[in-house]
């Protein structure tokens, strides 16, 4: 769909990106501006930042950034005009009606028969289960103690041992090699031919929220490897995106998720009754399966395995579910190692009781925390305390951190007073930044260095556009032509155009402009260039100063280029007064 230019400005100015972002991750004011953790990737300290007044985000961990179409696309992965459609749903924005785009159209309807292979593909498996061909898997699944009703509502199914049933079966529905290779589901090889990715399996149908069938898991039948065979990415399944039996779990009438690690075990909490349960798909918990459980719940319990694999497990999805906004706790199963084994041995009544009984999550991560140290050892005993001090900085709310120091100095008899001194310790320290600074310090290290000048360009628009009144002091002598990107350029035009008509720049307008969230994201970037540190205010006006001259120096010898390439001589002219007149002109203005 295309909408104008006036139809976009509109429904970004009618949606807050404070907001927006807000009923995704739980942000914080710091400042001017409000800090939570990145959703996009995995982070213990807040470095996402959302600025109210600039109405763009950005992260100063992992560089994502954009306005608030930009983010919907990144964490929706919607296209710019769903994204369009879904903001002005919600600011109650009637939207014109447009013809889709040939690209739009084609991208929609590449979607639906995505949809309707995976469709094709699970009837094609849950047939086979119900054969002879496979009564091998279906007594697997007997065997787990499932029943047929269950198999049907979860359509379970099988993949024959040839690996070449399914890619016949949809060929010769009409469906051609070109959308069967991005479905995900066949491996394509110049040798061997066209062969069904999952062949003697048990078939694990995913669904998304709606239902739809967007990938498969399967369990291999036998001893091959791997024992558990996930879909690879396809335009319509991401697995940090998606939960599996969220469909189900979503109409359950509990206020709680129970988050378990694998497809069986969710299963047989369905058929013992517990409709709310979910998993993440064969990899780690993510930040956004976090936040997609958030628009449903506030609770979650954990119901990983009890071994060392499932504790390492929880720890790390305790921190992803907290900062996402939700209580967590974690249900104890030993001496069983997981649901579907206990449900096996005891029974749902008393699986209910355990998860009645369940462990508040920071209380968990001091039991295994405690599990690390000997307390007949003083030096280890004492070190025991000041990893939980540490561990206490999580709660940023003060009466929260002092209720649960006061509970972990009764359980643990430490002496409140000496903890909440150590815990106010470790908190004066992290404030002064030095870890931070120093794991700044090395990942911009890491990072591939810029050229100086596009550095300059960059810290100049976010200057600008930040102190409106620097604006005034620059805009006789910097122009969109002194930015030597052809991106640059035409971001910096967007720039100078808004003052100049209106007397204030809104980034996250420009950033209107771009389609993709890659280019509304490469543009939201150049807004949000910081020096590392704190300036006072001498030093602020003279790194100023100098950015507006290595920035006009680099136009003006752009400038000089072009004109020696092509020969104008008249270009060349004005270029070199340019030069001649540089130092009196920052002069005059007072840089």
């Amino acid at each position: 769909m295309y909408y104008s230019d006036e139809v976009v400005e509109e429904v970004r100015a009618g949606n807050d990106i404070v907001d927006v972002i807000g009923s995704y991750v739980k942000l914080q004011k710091k400042g001017a501006n409000y800090m939570g953790l990145c959703p996009f990737h995995g982070e213990k300290t807040p470095s996402f930042s959302v600025s109210g007044s600039r109405q763009m985000y950005h992260c100063f961990g992992c560089g994502v950034g954009g306005n608030v179409f930009t983010f919907l696309m990144e964490y929706e992965n919607f296209t710019f005009p769903e994204a369009i459609r879904q903001l002005a749903e919600r600011a109650g924005i009637k939207l014109p009606e447009e013809e889709a785009t040939p690209e739009a159209k084609k991208r929609a309807d590449r979607r639906m028969r995505l949809f309707e292979i995976n469709k094709e593909a699970a009837k094609f498996y849950y047939v086979r289960l119900k054969g002879d061909i496979g009564k091998a898997a279906y007594a697997y699944f007997k065997k787990r103690g499932l029943s047929d009703e269950i198999i049907t509502r979860f359509g379970l199914g099988y993949s024959d041992k040839s690996g070449r049933e399914l890619y016949r079966y949809l060929k010769s529905q009409g469906y051609e090699d070109e959308i069967l290779r991005d479905s995900g589901l066949f491996t394509f090889d110049e040798k061997k031919g066209v062969y069904d990715k999952f062949w003697n399996r048990a078939m694990f149908p995913i669904m998304d929220g709606n239902s739809k069938v967007i990938g498969f898991g399967g369990r291999v039948m036998g001893d091959g490897e791997p024992k558990y065979l996930n879909s690879p990415e396809t335009m319509i399944f991401d697995k940090s995106r998606n939960l599996y039996a969220l469909n189900y779990a979503r109409q359950s009438r509990k206020s709680y998720f129970l988050l378990c690690e694998g497809y069986m075990d969710v299963i047989s909490l369905h058929q013992a009754g517990f409709t709310n349960a979910v998993a993440s798909l064969g990899t780690a918990f993510t930040g956004l399966q976090a936040n997609l459980i958030a628009r449903y719940v506030k609770e979650v319990y954990i119901t990983y395995d009890s071994d060392g694999a499932g504790q390492k497990a929880a720890l790390r999805a305790i921190p992803i579910l907290r900062a996402a906004g939700l209580s967590a706790k974690v249900v104890d199963m030993k001496p069983y190692k997981d649901p579907d084994e206990f449900i096996q041995a005891l029974g749902a009544e008393e699986y209910e009781k355990r998860v009645q009984t369940a462990r508040n999550s920071f209380y968990f991560e001091i039991d295994v925390l405690r599990s690390e140290f000997d307390f007949s050892d003083p030096e280890q005993k004492t070190n025991f305390f000041r990893e939980t001090a540490k561990k206490l900085l999580q709660f940023s709310d003060e009466l929260e951190r002092r209720t649960y120091t006061e509970a972990v100095a009764k359980e643990y008899q430490i002496g409140f007073d000496l903890l909440e001194r150590l815990v106010n310790q470790y908190g004066s320290a992290a404030i002064t930044g030095e870890e931070q600074k120093e794991s700044v310090y090395k990942e911009r290290k890491k990072q591939k260095p810029e050229a100086g000048y596009y550095t300059s360009q960059k810290l100049l628009l976010t200057w600008i556009t930040t102190e409106p009144v620097l604006f005034e002091k620059v805009k006789d002598i910097v122009t969109a032509e002194d930015f030597t990107d052809e991106f640059y350029y035409e971001v910096a035009k967007e720039v100078f155009e808004q003052y100049e008509k209106e007397g204030r720049v809104t980034p996250a307008r420009i950033l209107n402009h771009y389609e993709t969230k890659e280019e509304q994201a490469k543009a939201a970037e150049l807004f949000q260039t910081t020096l590392l540190g704190e300036l006072s205010e001498a030093q602020k006006a003279k790194a100023f100063a100098e950015t507006v001259r290595k920035v006009k120096q680099n136009g003006i010898e752009m400038r000089m280029g072009r004109a020696a390439e092509t020969g104008d001589l008249e270009a060349m002219q004005r270029a070199v007064t340019e030069q001649a007149s540089l130092g009196r002109t920052l002069a005059k203005a007072g840089l």
